[in-house]
């Protein structure tokens, strides 16, 4: 968004994609508007046909793949590896219980590394959503930002006539 003065300093700007306009006014006592009739004539695609559109669309199931690929793995790793820790200290307290260095033992240096492998994985999670989905996530973003700015400019010429 782009920082201005004036008398619309602060508003933000319709034409910015990451802008939810059905969150403006959310909660602030406005009336809902009435629901208008439909218009005679042929339809023209809403904004759900866009969605499913861009859903059925190679880009879309490409970042969905590319994120399943990331998360189904990543999550039954730790989750095996959380199981695996509490099943160790509650079946093999001994092993648990004993000494590495001074008054550190195996069970301590478990419990860190699951704070290890926690912060590990959430780094993993955002470099790999940052270099393989994010770029691609913003251009189907604009492209249905496109497609519904082309359906009101149309919307704004029919009504116009």
């Amino acid at each position: 968004m782009d920082k201005h003065e004036g008398r619309d300093a602060g508003t933000i700007r319709l034409d910015d994609p990451w802008y939810d306009a059905l969150a403006v006014g959310w909660g602030e006592g406005e009336e809902p508007s009435p629901p208008r009739p439909a218009a005679a004539g042929p339809q023209a695609p809403g904004a759900s046909d866009i969605y499913l559109e861009v859903q059925r669309s190679a880009a879309f199931q490409e970042v969905r793949s590319r994120y399943r690929r990331f998360v189904v793995p990543a999550t039954a790793g730790f989750l095996l590896w959380y199981v695996a820790y509490v099943v160790a200290a509650t079946a093999a307290p001994g092993l648990m219980a004993r000494p590495v260095l001074g008054a550190v033992n195996v069970a301590m240096l478990a419990g860190l590394g699951q704070f290890l492998s926690t912060f590990l994985l959430t780094w993993a999670y955002a470099r790999h959503a940052r270099l393989r989905r994010d770029r691609a996530a913003l251009d189907l973003r604009w492209t249905v930002f496109e497609q519904e700015r082309g359906q009101d400019r149309n919307r704004a010429r029919r009504a116009g006539r």
